[in-house]
């Protein structure tokens, strides 16, 4: 049996109109998303003090990039308070909400596979420096 030549990958494949640019949720992969949204899953509104206690390896500049960017994609709220000084909170929208359970089962698949990812990372570097 003689195999064919695979198909060349069409230009226009990630040109659906159901999933374009616009809608892919770009942010749920960003750095440090999934690390906000756990600090914002039992539903009370955060300051961004309160934000950067767990969070204190990011810096202030990037923390305000992230929630500026799931603020954009409709995932959190930020609610300015009429105080002085005033007052910012953070808190997840119905639709940051419904992230947390796909978080849930990546965060899971990443546990169970961890022996398989050192190993194949540990077989790669390998490769890599007898090369």
């Amino acid at each position: 049996m003689i195999e064919s030549e695979p198909r060349p990958l069409s230009p226009e494949m990630f040109h659906d109109p159901d999933c374009s640019e616009r809608a892919q949720p770009v942010r749920v992969g960003g750095k440090w998303t999934a690390m906000v949204l756990r600090c914002l899953e039992d539903g009370q509104p955060r300051r961004f003090s309160e934000l950067r206690v767990p969070l204190h390896w990011i810096t202030p500049k990037v923390l305000t990039e992230t929630l500026r960017a799931m603020e954009r994609d409709g995932f959190v709220t930020r609610t300015v308070h009429d105080e002085n000084p005033p007052r910012v909170e953070y808190a997840l929208t119905a639709l940051g909400r419904s992230l947390l359970e796909p978080l849930d089962t990546a965060c899971a698949w990443a546990r169970a596979h961890v022996p398989d990812i050192t190993e194949a990372r540990a077989a790669y570097e390998e490769g890599r420096t007898s090369a």
